[in-house]
């Protein structure tokens, strides 16, 4: 039974797991990357984001919680802490570490992983689908409101037109109008001067 011994056994008892976590957590936190398998790399993740975690916090018990996970080394300690405090992680939230898979060892086929610290300041991601397409909607609506813009114009130049067209005609009728009118008053006369 394991009797409350937690976490993966790494093949060994639990003092030697517990040995090999913490000499591989201060192998990575003094190297900032190490080579080694992906079950213990897996293992010591967490290890190593609650000592970053607790030299983000930088005060005195946190200290010594670190140098009791550390193994009571007060250089590596004094060094993560100096680290942090000059802002190495200030923009993360978490995930202080990446896994890179390299494939299989030659030997025993175990699968070995590179284990850094992401030391590069965070980018933001991309807004979600929804946001991103919403200058997409606006580029429609804009491209939308110029045909319609656009249909309007030509409505107002054909109803121009067709005034135009009505004003002429008008203007022609009255030209008809006005000599129909002269022809009437010029046979009036004619008629006058007959009699």
């Amino acid at each position: 039974m394991r009797h409350h011994y937690k976490g993966r056994k790494l093949g060994t008892n639990p003092s030697h797991t517990k040995a090999m976590k913490r000499s591989l957590t201060a192998a990575l936190l003094y190297n900032d990357r190490i080579k080694t398998i992906e079950s213990r790399a897996k293992e010591i993740r967490p290890e190593v984001d609650r000592i970053i975690t607790w030299a983000k916090k930088g005060d005195l018990h946190s200290r010594r919680l670190a140098m009791a996970r550390l193994g009571n080394d007060k250089e590596l300690v004094r060094e993560i802490f100096e680290k942090v405090e000059q802002g190495l992680f200030a923009d993360r939230d978490g995930g202080y570490t990446r896994i890179m898979k390299l494939g299989p060892r030659k030997g025993d086929g175990a699968p070995m992983v590179i284990m850094e610290l992401c030391t590069e300041p965070v980018k933001k991601k991309a807004k979600k689908t929804s946001e991103a397409a919403k200058p997409l909607k606006v580029e429609k609506k804009a491209e939308e409101d110029e045909e319609k813009v656009d249909e309007a114009v030509e409505q107002v130049e054909e109803a121009t037109e067709a005034v135009e067209e009505a004003a002429e005609e008008a203007t022609e009728a009255e030209a008809v109008e006005e000599t129909a009118e002269e022809a009437v008053e010029a046979e009036a006369e004619t008629e006058e001067k007959a009699e």
